[in-house]
């Protein structure tokens, strides 16, 4: 088997992501579009981002005119290094509070499981295997 880079990831995650699995939160904020893909994506990526690196689920607020608007996620590696693969989508003026780790959750995730899976799914057939 040939080992899979961060660059293959990304290019699988980015590939995944689409309307069925953006946070129907952020949607209500602003819908999805192919113009700004990663909109909605940050904690199910950061999950599935998680799934092959572990490390730290990072989570900071979001800022806007100085109004809180929602969360965002991100990755810090064992190394220290972080991964965000979804930054771009804060195109309006959007702040990010500094991050505070956060423990993954256990079991059947709480909320947003079924985009979880999906994007999960698509990203494991992007590299042409089956979800482990």
């Amino acid at each position: 088997m040939i080992p899979w880079t961060l660059t293959d990831i990304t290019k699988a995650v980015r590939a995944g992501w689409a309307a069925d699995t953006c946070s129907a939160d952020d949607v209500a904020r602003a819908p999805w579009t192919v113009d700004n893909p990663a909109w909605g994506h940050c904690d199910i990526t950061a999950l599935v981002v998680h799934d092959f690196f572990c490390g730290e689920l990072m989570v900071g607020e979001v800022h806007l005119h100085g109004e809180q608007h929602g969360h965002h996620w991100w990755n810090r590696l064992s190394s220290g290094i972080e991964i965000d693969l979804t930054r771009e989508q804060f195109r309006r003026g959007q702040v990010v509070s500094d991050g505070r780790a956060v423990p993954r959750p256990t079991g059947r995730l709480p909320r947003r499981g079924e985009e979880y899976e999906l994007l999960r799914g698509r990203v494991w057939s992007a590299l042409g295997r089956t979800p482990v």
